[in-house]
């Protein structure tokens, strides 16, 4: 079973052959991506490896973990899933309880 890691603070100029160079020195890298802005297409400093078994993802963390790459200390920990954000679009409403609008009860 594979485990992906999330890896952050990364240097710009870091390529996805650097990352898949560099955790490979832990096992076996199933797959390397680094993350880029949809608008400007310029990577956003994070990105995310899969490792091919759990153990060689912990073996990630402990070797990898704030080591200095390209000038800048790495964070690498487990990868969360990210939260459903829902439907999109809608105004900002007001949450339970509303606001006042100045209508209502005198």
């Amino acid at each position: 079973m594979s485990a992906k890691l999330f890896v952050g603070n990364l240097s710009y100029q870091a390529t996805e052959e650097d990352l898949r160079e560099l955790f490979q020195q832990a096992g076996t890298v199933e797959s390397v991506r680094i993350i880029t802005d949809q608008f400007t297409g310029r990577p956003r400093g994070f990105g995310f490896v899969e490792m091919a078994t759990k153990e060689e993802a912990e073996r990630a963390i402990e070797q990898l973990n704030g080591r200095l790459f390209r000038d800048r200390n790495l964070v690498v920990d487990e990868a969360r899933p990210q939260p459903s954000r829902g439907p999109r679009g809608g105004g900002g409403g007001r949450g339970p309880g509303g606001g006042g609008s100045g209508w209502g009860r005198r």
